[in-house]
Parts: C-alpha cells; sequence; structure tokens
C-alpha cells in the first residue's frame, strides 16, 4: 500500500509528542521566568561609595550610598555614580535572562 503524506492518514503519533514538547517547553520558560523575578542584582560604583539592588523583574529595590560619596561640591559625581551602579544591574539582570532563554527573545519585552 502506498503511504500518503501529511497528517490525516499519517503521523499523528509525531504531533502528540511535538505538542508534548512543546508544553514541557512552555513549562520550563515559565520555571525560568519565576526564577529570574525572584532573584535580587547587586552592583557597585565609585569603589563601592554607591550599591544598589534590582529585582529580576528590573525593580530598582535599594540604592544605599556612602556618606563620603556626598559632596556638596560635586553632585554630579555622585549622580553618574549612581546611574553606573543601575545600568550594571539591569545588564546583569540581561544576561540572566539571555542564560535561561538564550535566543527565545528574552522574557518577551523584560
Amino acid at each position: 500500500m502506498a503511504r500518503r503524506g501529511g497528517f490525516p492518514g499519517g503521523m499523528p503519533g509525531n504531533m502528540n509528542n511535538l505538542m508534548k514538547q512543546a508544553q514541557r517547553m512552555q513549562r520550563q520558560m515559565e520555571e525560568n521566568k519565576k526564577a529570574l523575578e525572584e532573584k535580587e542584582f547587586t552592583a557597585t560604583s565609585g569603589g563601592g561609595a554607591v550599591e544598589v539592588v534590582v529585582s529580576g523583574k528590573k525593580d530598582l529595590k535599594s540604592i544605599t550610598i556612602s556618606p563620603d560619596a556626598v559632596d556638596p561640591d560635586d553632585v554630579e559625581m555622585l549622580q553618574d555614580m549612581i546611574l553606573v551602579a543601575v545600568n550594571e544591574a539591569m545588564k546583569q539582570v540581561d544576561e540572566e535572562s539571555e542564560k535561561l532563554f538564550g535566543g527565545m527573545g528574552g522574557l518577551g519585552g523584560f
């Protein structure tokens, strides 16, 4: 008997396997997303004068500034240190997301 192409009489088992695999991948992505969101990322600048903590959701959780970093005559330096620390913490979140999700586009805009 000749084989036919297509799904109607063909390969329902393979389709079921594909669906199961897709569901497993979906569950894994959801678990990875939850794990990432629960993590916190810490970055410092100015030799530790400024420390920031960011969640895996990219919410800024805290900023700690050493009193020695506060110079009323050089506010711009403090602003720069804060920017550097925040950007570094955000970069850490992006890197962790890339590790977890690879080329899947991260967390859909995270």
